[in-house]
């Protein structure tokens, strides 16, 4: 009899419902079986399972005589509960109430937890209690020491456990593997792959999603397609997922519409977490009604497929949309996150809904319990500089419970300009120059500061802090997507072939700006040069040498679609206002902070961003 109720308690610990398990348990505590042998630690172990994890501590809690078996069951429910930091702070009763040492499934399970929490410290020192141990053999435990050194950025540490594993295992050859890729060490990587026997989905997925999560996102593609070339076949989802979120990080479009093909062809369309990717990358690639498509016929919602397309309108200057679509989402019984409002309050910004973004602020704790970020202070010193409120705006950064960085100041300071706000533009500026200021754009905002309220001496100041700071502004280029054609452009490029073309289209295109009031803005050089030569290095910024190709090469009347890896300086966001205007065509420029669209001479993000 106990054989078969150990037998089936292990049958209900893989059912779809826990019914049928409370249903045995309840029958185990009539017979009077509940302290029988394995049977307390196969309950433990099925609640777990279940994700109950109250049924499984109380179970715990009552047994009179607790083993290592316990311990390890106890710990391991609270890991798949999501729960580590209960497993790491109950683990010295182990010791100190229970009488009892760790083995290696104890072992297994802690360093399980330091790993999710990516602790370090705690890790080591379960590592170092792991080798004086008798246990210190155990191949499972070094496999998950190999992880989680790899989780908390200890690859070589990791590459050192990993050797002395006798018979690795696909979980150890796939965290060391997806360690190299996430730290950046490409070759190390693919060399380690190479030697392992079997390589199968999983291992390529750790070497794909990691160069994903490590910034590669160009390697990641290119190792896509030798996958494909090896005839792995896709079973589960989530590589294409870190294949999609390539393409929205590169905003490559052509790409990700080709990722998207190969989803609905192999069958993972209804995947949620599929969908959710997709959403995101047509958004951050520019095609929001894409993005609203995928989203219209997604079978499932979660509160991630509502803010990405929340956060996607937001960015683009779809505001009213935005907000639309988060009472939709209430409507539908949704609770939003925390990413949720940064969404929302930045999409009240760029229309001037200053009451509306205050109260959203105020309902994410009243009415959702969430606590503000940095992010949500952000956002609303952004709607408040946005729309004039500039003594609310700096009542927000002298009371936010967060440190504030220099960007935020800046942010202030740019208002302050644009406002007229001269004499808390000096107020900001003097705060701003004690924090120590390192972004080239900021000594520009400083300098024009003080030249505006005649303050020469600490112009003075400022040109010789960059000197001495030796500041370097990071070289600015922009991509501009044509079809399956990517071309980039760096700022004052002179070599490309066809320089000249695109010489004789902005001179044209100067000619009749300047017709229509154009005057170049120089405040935006940063280098001491006369005007003449201030004008041209404006010329030869990159996001217009994009255009330019993109007007010359790309499908007349079809949208020119660039991204910068910076932000649109001032006088070129001008231009391409302008340029928009002059030839009839919409131009989509994603910079370091945003979405510009460009149309008939106005843009997405009302002139202030």
């Amino acid at each position: 009899m106990h054989h078969h109720l150990l037998q089936s308690l292990r049958l209900c610990a893989t059912a779809g419902n826990p019914f049928p398990g409370k249903t045995l348990h309840a029958h185990i505590l009539k017979l009077g079986l509940n302290q029988y042998g394995p049977l307390p630690n196969t309950l433990i172990s099925m609640y777990s399972k279940h994700g109950l994890i109250k049924h499984a501590l109380q179970l715990f809690d009552e047994m009179p005589q607790r083993d290592q078996v316990s311990w390890a069951s106890i710990l391991t429910a609270y890991n798949k509960s999501n729960l580590p930091n209960r497993s790491i702070s109950i683990f010295p009763n182990m010791i100190v109430h229970d009488k009892l040492l760790p083995d290696h499934f104890v072992f297994a399970s802690l360093v399980n937890s330091c790993a999710a929490l990516k602790t370090l410290r705690i890790g080591l020192q379960v590592h170092a209690r792991f080798v004086m141990s008798q246990f210190s053999y155990d191949d499972v435990t070094k496999s998950s020491l190999v992880d989680m050194y790899v989780k908390c950025g200890c690859v070589c540490t990791a590459r050192v456990v990993f050797d002395t594993i006798s018979s690795k295992n696909s979980i150890s050859w796939t965290a060391m593997i997806s360690g190299y890729a996430r730290s950046g060490m490409i070759s190390e990587a693919i060399e380690l792959m190479k030697v392992m026997k079997v390589q199968d989905l999983f291992t390529w997925t750790a070497l794909i999603s990691g160069l994903v999560q490590s910034g590669h996102f160009v390697s990641a593609f290119h190792l896509f397609i030798e996958m494909q070339k090896e005839r792995i076949k896709i079973v589960d989802p989530f590589i294409l997922s870190s294949v999609i979120v390539a393409s929205a990080n590169l905003a490559a479009l052509e790409l990700g519409k080709q990722v998207h093909c190969l989803v609905t062809k192999i069958g993972f369309e209804s995947s949620l977490y599929v969908c959710n990717t997709l959403v995101d990358m047509y958004a951050k690639c520019s095609d929001v009604t894409a993005a609203k498509t995928v989203f219209c016929y997604a079978v499932k919602k979660d509160v991630i497929s509502w803010t990405s397309l929340i956060v996607g309108l937001a960015q683009h200057g779809k505001a009213k949309e935005a907000l639309a679509l988060y009472n939709d989402m209430i409507s539908s019984g949704v609770k939003p996150n925390e990413v949720t409002f940064v969404g929302l309050i930045y999409a009240c910004s760029h229309v001037g809904l200053v009451d509306k973004g205050r109260d959203l602020f105020k309902s994410m704790v009243d009415d959702f319990g969430l606590s503000p970020n940095l992010q949500h202070y952000t956002c609303l010193l952004d709607l408040y500089s946005r729309s004039g409120y500039l003594d609310e705006a700096e009542n927000v950064l002298n009371t936010m419970p967060f440190e504030v960085d220099e960007a935020v100041w800046a942010s202030l300071l740019s208002a302050c300009k644009r406002f007229g706000k001269i004499e808390m533009g000096i107020r900001v500026a003097n705060r701003l120059m004690g924090l120590g200021v390192k972004d080239p754009s900021t000594f520009i905002l400083l300098s024009n500061a003080y030249a505006g309220a005649s303050m020469w001496e600490n112009v003075a100041k400022v040109r010789k802090l960059m000197v001495t700071s030796d500041v370097k502004k990071e070289p600015g280029y922009s991509c501009v997507h044509l079809g399956k054609e990517t071309e980039v452009f760096y700022a004052g490029e002179t070599c490309h072939l066809m320089k000249n073309e695109m010489l004789v289209l902005l001179k044209d295109l100067d000619e009749k700006m300047r017709k229509k009031g154009y005057v170049p803005d120089v405040s935006f050089v940063l280098h001491d040069m006369g005007k003449h030569e201030k004008e041209n290095q404006l010329f030869w910024h990159s996001e217009r040498l994009a255009v330019a190709y993109g007007l010359l090469k790309g499908v007349p009347g079809s949208i020119i679609r660039v991204v910068k890896n910076l932000r649109v300086c001032g006088d070129c966001h001008t231009v391409l206002k302008f340029i928009s205007s002059i030839i009839g065509r919409e131009i989509v420029v994603r910079d370091a902070s945003r979405f510009h669209h460009f149309k008939d001479g106005k843009c997405s993000c009302s002139d202030f961003w």
